[in-house]
This record gives structure tokens, sequence and C-alpha cells, in this order.
């Protein structure tokens, strides 16, 4: 803040206090030609709803000037008259290092011992997953929902469709180093015709009733676009988080209006990389809980 600002927020703060105390003398203060106390006003409402000259509680004038002594104790000791720093120094990044080195002195510790013990171990201590639900809270539940259960567009947790693999391993990877899923838009290559023909065709691969004729159709359009990220069954690619289409599992919704949307505009889902902001400690607890989470595949 440079040397005008500030002294033109000082001077105006220290104004607006001298004010605030003059309006309340003043307004307290017996004036020519007004009603003496407890005397009838000259303002009448709704006919006999008069107003009478009586002074404002002793218990209010007190808050009020007990609020303007405060004010100004606290200006003394807290920044708020533009650059000047208080007879204190605090400052919110002071404190916010202070907060942060206490809290890493007290947790650190615990956070060493959870990371020796592994993802897997982790996912069935209930101390650990206690933890590890916080962090979810407070850093996953906005896309994944605070039960894990996803919404369109980002995955569930709970279910046994992961994009990346769902081993201890890639659940730790992925929160560390974050995911990139990028389905280019082939509506202009198809047109309208051959978007609801390759629609048609992946909904029959998850078992849906569709026209065949459009299917076939759809399948040889398949086999030229899709099948090198989904494969010729459709059964998807881990490696590159292409999703596995005959399951009715949908990150995007399995109708045909959403499936001819993801083919005719494409797709591009981006989860953050999360090292830097929780640490490969943390991360550790949270990918136990997100373990926790998962329903396994059934046989």
């Amino acid at each position: 803040m440079t040397w005008g600002w500030s002294l033109y927020i000082g001077i105006l703060t220290i104004l607006n206090m001298v004010a605030l105390w003059w309006l309340l003398w003043w307004t307290g203060k017996p004036r020519k030609g007004m009603a003496k106390l407890g005397e009838e006003m000259d303002n009448t409402w709704d006919g006999d709803l008069k107003e009478l000259n009586n002074p404002l509680p002793r218990w209010w004038l007190g808050m009020f000037h007990g609020a303007i002594v405060f004010s100004i104790i606290y200006l003394i000791l807290f920044p708020g008259l533009g650059g000047f720093p208080g007879l204190l120094h605090w400052t919110s990044a002071k404190k916010y290092t202070h907060e942060t080195t206490e809290a890493k002195q007290r947790f650190d510790p615990l956070y060493q011992h959870y990371y020796a013990m592994g993802v897997a171990a982790l996912s069935k201590d209930d101390q650990a997953l206690g933890t590890g639900r916080r962090l979810f809270l407070n850093n996953c539940a906005m896309c994944h929902g605070s039960d894990g259960g996803g919404m369109p567009g980002f995955p569930n947790l709970t279910d046994s469709e992961w994009l990346h693999g769902s081993t201890p391993e890639r659940i730790e990877e992925t929160i560390l180093k974050g995911r990139t899923g990028a389905m280019p838009p082939w509506g202009p290559a198809l047109g309208d015709e051959g978007v609801k023909q390759v629609a048609t065709y992946v909904r029959s691969l998850s078992g849906q009733q569709v026209d065949q004729t459009v299917a076939s159709a759809g399948k040889a359009r398949y086999m030229t676009v899709c099948v090198a990220c989904h494969g010729p069954e459709g059964k998807g690619n881990q490696m590159i988080g292409a999703p596995d289409l005959t399951n009715d599992i949908w990150l995007y919704g399995g109708s045909q209006g959403a499936i001819e949307a993801s083919i005719r505009f494409g797709r591009t889902g981006q989860m953050p990389s999360w090292e830097q902001r929780l640490g490969k400690e943390k991360v550790r607890v949270l990918a136990a809980y997100v373990l926790s989470l998962h329903a396994p595949q059934n046989p």
C-alpha cells in the first residue's frame, strides 16, 4: 500500500468514528422548540398513536459508546488504519504460518506413521479411515459427492468401474498425479446420421434394445473411428482411461441423446494433481479411504 492510500484510509477511518460519536451526541442534545422530556411530540400516526420525547435507553447508549471505545483500542493494537501495523504487529500471514506450523508439528508424526503402513492396511484401520474421510470431504466431495457417489461427468467411487484401475497403487497414483481424459469430437467426421448410427451400436453393446439395422450400420463406423480406444468388443482400455461400453455405468449418461452428444462434441475431463497440495503422506491416507468406498468386481 502506498503512503498516500495509507494516509487516506487512516484519516477516513478516524473521521467516521468521530462522526458517529458526534451524531450520537447531537441527536441527544436538547434543542430550542423541542418538547420537554416525557411530553408529546408533534408526530401522530393512525389518528391516535403519538410519539413521546423520551431518551434512548442508557444500556443502548452504553453499548454504542462501548463499541466506539472498543474500536479505538482495536485500531491501536491491530492493523486497520492504513499502513499502521498496530502495536501487536499482527498479520493474517503470520497467523496462518503459525497455525500451519503448529498443525504440522502435531500431525506430521501421525501421517508418517500412516504412510509406513501402506494403502491396503490403512483401508482396514478405522482411525485412519476417519482421517481419510475428513480429507475426502474437504478436498474431493465437491466433485465426487460427500458419499463418493459422483455426479454426471464425475466418477462414482463406490461402484466397480474404474477407468484407471482400482488397485491401491493405481488409486494412489491417480490422486498424486491427477488424470486427464479426452475424447475427440466425431460429429464433423461422421455427420448427424453417422453419429446416430454409432450411438445406437454403442447402446447395443450394453444390452439396450435398439434398431438392429441402424446398429449394424453403426458397427462399421465404430470399427473405423472408435475401436482404437474402446476395443473391438467395446471393453475399453484401462491404460488410457477409455471406458467400457458394455456395462450400464455411464459417466455422462447412457441415453441415446447423451451418447450422441458425447460422440458429436467429444468429452474432456480433468482431475488435478493433489501431490503438491496434500503431500504424499496425506494422499496415502486419502487413497485408503477411497479404496474403502470401492465395490469389488463381482466374479
